[in-house]
């Protein structure tokens, strides 16, 4: 998925931001619909970076709490304070200088947790060995049924739509690409960025199997020394390096670097928005430049602290992981779907992208919700506690079925893989979208600025036009219902 998401990010999606030299993208919507759409998707975008923000800042209090015994709102307070105080203060150059910084820890991190785990094992063939005897090695489940939560299909499909919502039309993506001083160079840096996430995918894969041949004939879950599977990493670095005098703390801070790299982007983006979205609209061109930088940095403040606040929500949630994939796969296919329609289908107006984003919306949340409260149960693979200390237990061994799935694969919406939710909502939405704009039977000149570049190519546009303003016609041979 990364590989053909990156390309779709580099070259459909970027060129038109970049050409338009806007803040925030959402800018991008009134100048193709209306304001109607800028200001929906603005706020959604907002609303969904919140929860996401309480869910990566949960994550690393629950390393702390397990490894220090320290309070886990505690460990929350600390690191939403430092995370809010530095984008408070430094703004996009300190995101940016500090992403750099944290992505070496978190790296280093996880190389040390792979190199002591498969050390204290007896080296990569035996975590293979115990991988592959549980039946943890599944690369090519072909099964097209969508309603099996991990298949060839859901990763590389499902994931396209997940990655390009995230790198191609995120506003905490696009603002470090626009930052570059060519398109280029912007393209250049997305393309380059995914073999780097492809290898952080592998090595955090091959860090739980790690961790994994460390705990296979005793299951600290099952056992209760743990209280939640998010916390098996810190507990296993605690366990395995509590030996090496600052060790842990290395790996701990290569944890918090991971969540303080993604809040503080997240903070810095949703200032922007709202300062560009919300108070310049309001107040016009009448607020001085310090004026702005003053208030953008009040809004970052107001986020991050908001952001520890809804952690509360990320404390109900069953699994991290699921639960981050699914909000952007919630939000994420209808936002995608509005740029989808506005670069690349001529013929949508602002009635109908309005309309199919909302049914998209409406249709994600239903499915999303139904999902985690009525969809049948992901069915954990074999966990043993045969080689655990007399812990009171009578089973040494917790059956299961053969795959990670759900507990039946009966056709029910419910019961829908997370990893499909970006690309059902963005179908039902453009098919909405397209729909609504066809029976309105309008037909306005679209600014050729705000196409994809490739379909540019099928219209009649000046590549070189002196007017930005002009607009595209059809060729002779191309009809516009086509499109």
């Amino acid at each position: 998925s990364y590989i053909l998401g990156a390309p779709i990010a580099a070259f459909v999606f970027l060129p038109v931001f970049y050409r338009l030299k806007v803040v925030s993208i959402y800018e991008y919507l009134e100048h193709r619909f209306d304001r109607r759409v800028r200001m929906a998707a603005s706020l959604v975008f907002t609303s969904q970076m919140i929860i996401y923000m309480s869910i990566v800042l949960y994550a690393p209090a629950l390393a702390l709490n397990a490894v220090t015994g320290l309070s886990k709102w505690t460990a929350i307070l600390s690191v939403g304070i430092v995370c809010t105080i530095y984008c408070t203060i430094g703004g996009i150059k300190a995101v940016i200088w500090t992403d750099v910084f944290q992505s070496f820890l978190m790296f280093t991190a996880m190389i040390i947790i792979v190199v002591k785990g498969v050390y204290d094992v007896g080296g990569v063939d035996v975590v293979w060995e115990r991988a592959r005897l549980t039946d943890r090695l599944q690369f090519f489940n072909l099964d097209p049924n969508p309603m099996i939560r991990h298949t060839f299909w859901s990763q590389t499909i499902g994931g396209i739509f997940i990655y390009v919502s995230l790198y191609g039309v995120n506003q905490t993506q696009v603002q470090r690409l626009l930052t570059l001083k060519s398109l280029q160079k912007s393209q250049l840096a997305l393309l380059i960025s995914w073999p780097i996430t492809t290898l952080l995918a592998l090595i955090t894969a091959f860090t739980g199997l790690t961790i994994f041949a460390n705990f296979w004939k005793c299951d600290p879950l099952i056992t209760h020394q743990i209280s939640k599977s998010d916390q098996l990493l810190p507990y296993f670095v605690m366990k395995s390096l509590s030996s090496y005098p600052g060790l842990p703390g290395v790996i701990i801070a290569g944890i918090f670097s991971g969540a303080l790299s993604s809040v503080s982007s997240f903070v810095n983006s949703l200032a922007a928005v709202s300062l560009e979205d919300y108070v310049k609209i309001y107040f016009g061109n009448r607020l001085s430049q310090k004026s702005e930088t003053l208030i953008s940095k009040l809004l970052a403040l107001f986020y991050g602290l908001l952001c520890v606040v809804m952690t509360v929500v990320a404390d109900q949630m069953p699994g991290l992981l699921q639960a981050s994939l699914t909000i952007f796969g919630v939000v994420g296919g209808p936002l995608l779907m509005l740029f989808t329609a506005g670069m690349c289908c001529p013929t949508c107006d602002s009635s109908g992208a309005l309309t199919g984003f909302i049914v998209s919306l409406v249709v994600g949340f239903w499915i999303g919700f139904g999902n985690t409260f009525y969809g049948t149960k992901a069915i954990p693979l074999s966990q043993s506690i045969e080689e655990c200390p007399d812990i009171g237990f009578n089973s040494t061994q917790i059956p299961s079925q053969s795959a990670p799935g759900v507990e039946n694969n009966s056709f029910s919406m419910y019961n829908l893989s997370y990893m499909w939710f970006a690309a059902f909502t963005w179908s039902i939405g453009l098919i909405v979208a397209v729909i609504v704009s066809k029976l309105n039977r309008r037909s306005n000149p679209v600014n050729q600025t705000l196409l994809a570049p490739f379909l540019r190519n099928e219209l009649n546009c000046d590549p070189n036009p002196i007017d930005d303003s002009a607009n595209c016609s059809l060729k002779n041979s191309l009809k516009l219902s086509e499109l």
